[in-house]
């Protein structure tokens, strides 16, 4: 009696926080109470199928209430739910090296439930045949949503009260990559033509570098941090790929490019961390096992031009690449054995090198489209919706930005499905940061940060969109801090 009593408890004050959008703070009590409620109840030892009735019936309420939630999570979800289940990548790695045999040719693998994007894409065209250009997609969790974020405008959720900190300790050189890691506020690393890597903690004050990579003997151009944490993949000028543990800095492996030229961009596969991808100078996309430090059979594909940004989406079947000469293309990914097949191309424009490509499951609830967002040297930042499982491109809008020659990079926001609208953040060559809205119609632009004095190359946001990093030409990081409402 005292668990439905609870139970009813947990579900009403649930409603509270959608019921009460200008309390946001209700969503956080909401949660506190329902895992002190998990917790008692578990002690209490009540049998397991009481509880799952009770989800059953918890279920129903808020079905009945808001509509089925039936919208796949976001990506940043999706990478919780594989860090929360998975070991650390070293790990694997020395498990590989221990018995090669034990993972066979697919390393650490896990499997996803196999959505569509030929379903989302006849569900996309059907919806914005009867709508007009540029409003959003309602769903039934939209104002639940808005009220999560406590209703307010991406202005407001987006604005900024300075500098939290700089780091300056790859100055005179440009710093073409910064990124916070994966899940955490507070670990960010930058990676810089000097050919090191620094890996900083911003809390507890003041923010120090942790520690300097050094090893490669020419510029830095591109790293990615494992789901994880625990590893780095860096490419270089001096055409080698390096791993290294982020707890000490040490490196535990370096690759050579398979063609011996310069690489240039690098991503990890989201599922098998196993697995990473590199583009390099020659116009070829290698899959590299980085247990084994040799190239995936199969897992090689010619590009036009020099491979200059590499993007997954969230499952790890779909990874675009894009190249110097405007060059897009989408290559199927072969989860069991890392082989690449070629899809589609796109020439975004003759001759711009396209210098960013960013994924995104869906941009925000109201308009849940498989998206991509891409620099490309227009002096405009390009939002191309995904139509077909095969990755085919449709551009959706653009936004003006100065881009005309450096590798400037842009981001989705990690915390967008939960705000009122859908925000997207980008470096530019007049030295700003800009904030642009890709669900307003008219006066897309939402923010823009000033303080740096070149190019802005590259932005990152933490977990929570508490900090922002950008990097520039120079040299110089800033980290942002976002005004607490």
């Amino acid at each position: 009696m005292r668990f439905e009593m609870d139970m009813r408890k947990e579900t009403v004050f649930g409603y509270n926080a959608y019921r009460t959008p200008t309390f946001p703070q209700f969503r956080t009590q909401y949660i506190r109470r329902r895992s002190q409620l998990l917790r008692e109840n578990a002690k209490a030892g009540h049998p397991p199928a009481l509880r799952r009735q009770y989800l059953r019936l918890r279920g129903q309420l808020l079905g009945q209430r808001y509509g089925p939630l039936s919208e796949p999570g976001s990506a940043r979800a999706y990478s919780n739910s594989i860090v929360r289940s998975s070991r650390t990548t070293l790990d694997r790695m020395e498990d590989f090296e221990d018995d090669p045999r034990a993972l066979g040719a697919r390393g650490h693998r896990r499997s996803v439930s196999r959505g569509s994007y030929q379903l989302q894409a006849q569900m996309n065209r059907a919806v914005y045949e009867d709508r007009p250009p540029g409003s959003v997609v309602p769903t039934s969790v939209a104002e639940a949503s808005r009220a999560m974020a406590g209703d307010t405008s991406l202005s407001e959720n987006y604005a900024f009260a300075g500098m939290y900190h700089v780091f300056d300790q790859h100055v005179d050189e440009a710093v073409p990559r910064v990124r916070f890691a994966n899940d955490d506020r507070h670990r960010l690393a930058c990676c810089s033509l000097d050919g090191s890597i620094s890996l900083c903690q911003l809390v507890p004050a003041p923010p120090t570098v942790l520690h300097v990579l050094r090893g490669h003997t020419r510029g830095v151009s591109d790293f990615a941090w494992s789901l994880s944490n625990d590893i780095l993949v860096s490419t270089s000028l001096d055409a080698t790929m390096r791993i290294w543990a982020s707890e000490d800095g040490r490196c535990i492996r370096e690759i050579p490019d398979p063609d011996g030229a310069e690489l240039l961009c690098c991503t990890f596969q989201p599922v098998n961390n196993n697995l990473t991808v590199v583009g390099n100078a020659k116009h070829n996309v290698h899959v590299m096992n980085i247990s084994t430090g040799k190239k995936v059979k199969g897992g090689s594909s010619k590009l036009t031009g020099r491979v200059l940004a590499l993007s997954f989406d969230a499952p790890g079947r779909l990874l675009w690449a894009g190249d110097d000469r405007g060059s897009v293309f989408s290559f199927l990914f072969d989860m069991a054995t890392g082989k690449l097949t070629k899809a589609k191309r796109l020439v975004v424009h003759e001759g711009s090198p396209v210098t960013s490509i960013s994924a995104r499951s869906w941009v925000s609830r109201e308009a849940r489209d498989p998206s991509l967002l891409i620099n490309a040297c227009l002096n405009k930042l390009l939002l191309y919706r995904v139509v077909d499982n095969e990755g085919a491109l449709q551009l959706k809008r653009s936004f003006p930005i100065e881009q005309s020659s450096h590798p400037v990079r842009s981001i989705f926001c990690p915390l967008m499905s939960f705000r009122q609208g859908a925000c997207v953040v980008t470096g530019s060559e007049d030295m700003c940061v800009h904030f642009f809205d890709v669900e307003r119609a008219a006066k897309a632009a939402v923010n823009k940060l000033q303080g740096h004095s070149a190019p802005v190359l590259d932005v990152s946001f933490n977990c929570d969109e508490s900090l922002l990093a950008s990097s520039d030409a120079s040299g110089m990081v800033i980290v942002w801090r976002r005004e607490q409402k």
